[in-house]
């Protein structure tokens, strides 16, 4: 058990980037966590960190630890803590990551109303528009959007996540309303760019043939970041593809209307996602269940 704990006190200064920063968040001394690191490292043999007086860098051996340690950590955990509480009691801290727009527009206006129900549970949020690694960074939960293609996690779908062409009615009275998607190569479009690429070409569904078409678009303004897509987009810069969940309150209030309904844009899906483990902690699946609450079924931005 020493070593375990040890192990878990590396993923600690793992995750805090120094030992300092990982010895407050456990109330203990520098001088302690040090000497419980040196006998880790002396225990299996191998260095974990290099040190300077500054800075402090993860071996190759510490990532090894790290991959298929935290696992091994979290599942005790999780174990030792449902037979101590008999598996009912959601408590401990949940660590979850999302998208910057969706964790400010969905995520966070409910945080309060979930630590309320569950008051000895702690949460470690991170609104990040670049997906990470879950099992490497150590989040216990994610919620994405769109399609998945990481096959070693586990996924509950929450929502659809269905898609429109968008443009402000200044930008069509200047430009004109396009009547197909290949009328899109001549329009300023609004592309996304992410850590996998350009996303400039936007498939469609033509309904009258049932077939798919794909169109490969362009403008004068690229961006990683949703909200300066659809400020743009309001502002007549240009057409844009966005989420219905991102835009529904523009669409309704008439800064923004949805072009080529006769066109849909296939669907995805908004999804919580898991590391795959044998006891899934009672905090990640309580805040699961929360969340298909208050988006699932019938989504806020669907509503009315």
């Amino acid at each position: 058990m020493d070593c375990v704990g040890d192990i878990g006190l590396f993923l600690r200064v793992l995750d805090h980037g120094s030992i300092s920063a990982a010895a407050r968040s456990l109330d203990l001394s520098v001088a302690v966590t040090s000497q419980r690191l040196k006998r880790l490292e002396a225990h299996l043999g191998v260095r974990l960190f290099q040190r300077t007086t500054r800075s402090l860098h993860v071996t190759p051996e510490g990532q090894r630890l790290a991959e298929q340690g935290r696992p091994l950590v979290d599942d005790l955990e999780a174990l030792t803590n449902g037979l101590r509480e008999a598996g009912s009691e959601v408590a401990g801290t949940l660590r979850l990551t999302t998208s910057s727009t969706f964790g400010r527009l969905y995520v966070s206006p409910v945080l309060a109303e979930f630590l309320a129900r569950h008051p000895k549970v702690r949460v470690q949020a991170d609104f990040d528009d670049q997906t990470v690694d879950l099992v490497g960074k150590g989040f216990d939960l994610a919620i994405r959007i769109g399609d998945l293609d990481d096959s070693t996690l586990v996924a509950r779908q929450l929502a659809a996540n269905r898609r429109v062409v968008v443009a402000s009615p200044d930008y069509l009275a200047r430009h004109g309303t396009p009547k197909t998607p290949a009328d899109l190569a001549r329009h300023d479009c609004l592309v996304m760019v992410s850590h996998a690429g350009r996303r400039d070409v936007w498939r469609f569904t033509d309904r009258r043939r049932k077939t798919e078409v794909a169109v490969r678009v362009s403008g004068r303004l690229e961006s990683s970041q949703g909200e300066l897509q659809s400020d743009a987009a309001i502002a007549g810069l240009g057409i844009a593809l966005h989420s219905t969940w991102h835009v529904w309150e523009d669409l309704r209030a008439g800064r923004l209307v949805t072009l080529l309904d006769a066109y849909p844009v296939p669907a995805s899906g908004i999804y919580a996602v898991m590391p795959q483990r044998r006891h899934v902690p009672p905090r990640v699946r309580a805040f699961v269940d929360f969340m298909a609450e208050k988006i699932g079924a019938v989504p806020p931005w669907e509503r009315g």
